[in-house]
């Protein structure tokens, strides 16, 4: 792997040679696979080691092909490096804990959806998440993995930083997961390395700034904000830290993390406060970097109700709000696909067909199937080992595949036989 001779110059200084010798070793290693199970769905444990983090995370001993197993598109298990689940365990030990009410929770560059997914599920019940994206292209992404995690309780918007400073909506807590230089995603991607420089590590700094300032202004006094990056140096990451005190008046936080866990503190001379790196080679991951901001404060606690739905959706560019609305083709009803997704799905609502595993990836593929000759006519909910996939309209002898076009599988290859990472306990 060719990296910068900038990159290795500044990043030799930074770790020292003990931490630097074991990251470019680690570069020439295959990355490890982790999946993180959707507890709100299923109580399947996973064939593999427990991510130490992360109450529902699982190391795997390779890397499936994701893309064939229905319970993967069924939301039953969301595919996330190891390192970005450690968002879990900060939400839990220095939010959550000891906190019986909702909370009103931003995570404001959200992207694939990975961390909010993983937030929705640390927060309390009756919490709402607002899952932001600035990228259009990016937030359909981020809809779709938000509507195949299925809790009702998540807002997706489509906005800028300022737009959520202006819209006057003050959260608990806030997740900054800043776009970054991407250094700890070198092993898995390449693009990474090719699009690194020493002027856009400097332009990362600045707009990193930029957005945790509009940031802190949506955080209530007293609230949280989880800064995180993607990348290695210390501009980006403990200069950022150390800045964000100093101008916006944030306390560090400190959380109890075991020394096996193998998380390094700060590389940054003079500044010893606590903060978290993940660097391949030293932790079973990629690399990552967070650190936990506190607002100085006696802010009362936002109040999670119904307005906040009507505040965001005349200020926001709201994409996704938990509302199943139908559409109309001709004298039908189509019922919005995240319906059959989502955990609040009532299961008796419409019938039931269950699908075997060639059936399934049809379906996937928005090809045509067939159901059991008894099935009633009309829309039905399409099910895999029990699991929720999606509608079809069943007109007798045949079934209307209402999978959504952009989500399809597109390989025509078919495993013959079904393994899944899960297992049935």
């Amino acid at each position: 792997m060719q990296l910068p001779k900038d990159f290795i110059d500044s990043t030799l200084t930074t770790m020292g040679e003990e931490l630097f010798s074991k990251f470019i070793s680690a570069l020439d290693d295959e990355s490890p696979a982790s999946i993180r199970v959707n507890v709100a769905k299923t109580a399947l444990s996973c064939r593999g080691t427990a991510v130490p983090w992360c109450q529902s995370g699982f190391y795997l001993e390779g890397r499936p092909p994701f893309t064939f197993d229905p319970l993967f598109h069924a939301g039953a298990y969301y595919v996330q490096e190891a390192a970005s689940m450690f968002v879990d365990y900060v939400m839990r030990k220095a939010v959550t804990d000891n906190i019986d009410k909702p909370l009103l929770v931003l995570d404001l560059c959200a992207a694939p959806g990975g961390k909010s997914t993983a937030l929705r599920a640390a927060l309390p019940e009756g919490s709402l998440l607002f899952s932001n994206e600035p990228d259009r292209r990016r937030c359909n992404i981020l809809s779709e993995n938000i509507m195949k995690w299925g809790h009702p309780d998540v807002v997706v918007t489509n906005n800028y930083p300022r737009d959520y400073r202006k819209s006057g909506i003050a959260f608990d807590a806030i997740l900054c997961d800043v776009p970054c230089s991407g250094e700890g995603m070198f092993r898995k991607d390449e693009g990474a390395i090719r699009e690194w420089s020493v002027q856009n590590v400097e332009r990362c700094q600045r707009l990193q700034r930029e957005i945790v300032s509009e940031a802190w202004s949506c955080l209530r006094d007293g609230g949280m904000m989880i800064y995180s990056t993607c990348t290695l140096n210390t501009k980006e990451n403990e200069e950022n830290v150390k800045w964000i005190c100093c101008e916006l008046g944030a306390e560090i936080v400190a959380l109890d993390v075991p020394c096996e866990w193998n998380i390094t503190g700060s590389l940054l001379s003079g500044f010893a406060a606590p903060v978290y790196r993940f660097i391949p080679g030293i932790t079973r991951s990629e690399g990552l970097f967070m650190a936990v901001l506190h607002k100085s404060g006696e802010g009362i606690a936002t109040v999670v109700n119904d307005a906040l739905h009507s505040m965001a959706a005349k200020r926001l560019n709201v994409v996704l709000d938990g509302v199943m609305t139908p559409t109309v083709k001709g004298r039908d009803f189509i019922p919005a696909h995240g319906e059959a997704l989502s955990l609040s799905l009532e299961r008796t609502k419409y019938p039931s067909v269950e699908l075997e595993y060639p059936t399934a990836i049809q379906y996937l593929r928005k090809e045509a199937i067939t159901v059991p000759a008894d099935t009633p006519r009309g829309i039905v909910v399409v099910t895999f080992l029990g699991f929720p996939l999606g509608f079809a309209k069943n007109i007798g002898n045949r079934a209307n595949n209402l999978y959504p076009q952009e989500w399809k599988i597109k390989s025509t290859h078919i495993p013959k036989e079904y393994e899944t990472i899960l297992e049935f306990t």
